[in-house]
């Protein structure tokens, strides 16, 4: 081969610049900034309003409804006739009326309050930010509620063990059940019976909301505050009490698995099928106690639907500037 006299040297390329992040703006920072962004869009959308009017209509509700409740919890857990419960009620005597009332009181208050402020948070920012459909974002947002809801069932559970008559002599108050469970059975014992309140809490939200914000837009606008009252009162009741009749049945599951302790828990499916063996292979068995639940229910979303309504109007009022003359 001919040598020319230049020297034979490889061809190189040089290597492609490293990209430069600008300074200040790392990916991590990015990561950060863009958090920061989404923390700060999604809970300004939550007003505290909604939260504290939703807390408000609940202990307006369980200070007239708790005997009712328990009358109801009877006929859920023994399968009896409304003429039973309250005969276990009234040999039990006063004292016993309205031992228990503390859980669903505290549950109640901040179920409530979550309910009707994590709903209005989440929908606001899907519909604000991502301009989603409204009745696509009342369901997500009622299925959202719902769910952070189900944080709180450490209160139903215990509120079962203390309205069942078998643990009278177990434990003497609130506090001392709470104890006694996570002493002996762990903190998940108060988690018993998740599932069928799971999908009671997320489904029957967001019926309830798409219902009420429907009959709200759909109702005439009264001008009296009587029969205003009294339209927020119809309205709230019969959504309610037609929600708690449809969803009835998980309620019986619940209770159900809720009044054990200390063994395996069942699945949900599983007690479904005992109960249904139980009650002499009937349906309709399931319904044990659903007339005077759903009468109750009426009452109890009458109240809160009206409470909720009037104390919302309450904060909602802006003050107004005194007039001045020059």
């Amino acid at each position: 081969m001919k040598d020319d006299g230049a020297p034979n040297v490889a061809k190189t390329t040089d290597p492609p610049p490293p990209n430069r992040v600008p300074s200040g703006n790392t990916p991590d920072k990015a990561k950060s900034e863009h958090g920061s962004v989404f923390s700060q869009r999604f809970f300004g959308a939550f007003q505290w309003e909604e939260f504290a009017c939703g807390c408000g209509a609940a202990f307006v509700n369980i200070a007239a409804t708790y005997p009712i409740y328990k009358m109801i919890f009877r006929q859920m857990l023994h399968g009896v006739p409304i003429t039973s419960a309250f005969a276990q009620l009234r040999q039990e005597g006063l004292g016993f009326l309205y031992r228990g009332m503390l859980p669903p009181l505290a549950q109640k208050t901040i179920s409530l309050s979550i309910m009707f402020g994590v709903f209005d948070g989440t929908r606001r920012y899907l519909v604000e930010d991502y301009q989603m459909n409204d009745y696509g974002a009342k369901v997500i947002a009622g299925v959202v509620a719902g769910s952070a809801e189900s944080i709180l069932l450490p209160f139903e559970r215990v509120q079962t063990l203390l309205a069942d008559s078998k643990f009278h002599q177990h434990f003497a108050n609130t506090p001392n059940a709470f104890r006694y469970v996570v002493a002996h059975h762990g903190f998940r014992e108060l988690y018993r019976g998740l599932e069928p309140v799971f999908w009671r809490n997320g489904l029957s939200n967001a019926l309830f909301f798409v219902l009420r914000e429907e009959a709200s837009s759909s109702l005439p606008k009264r001008k009296s505050v009587s029969t205003r009252t009294a339209q927020e009162f119809i309205a709230g009741a019969v959504i309610g009490a037609s929600i708690s009749t449809i969803f009835y049945p998980l309620n019986v599951i619940k209770v159900s698995l809720q009044s054990e302790m200390g063994q395996r828990s069942e699945g949900s499916w599983q007690a479904c099928k005992r109960i249904y063996i139980e009650r002499d292979c009937r349906i309709a068995n399931f319904y044990r106690g659903c007339a005077f639940n759903t009468g109750r229910s009426f009452i109890s979303w009458g109240i809160m639907n009206t409470a909720y309504e009037n104390l919302k109007k309450l904060t909602s009022q802006q003050p107004q500037m005194p007039l001045t003359t020059e």
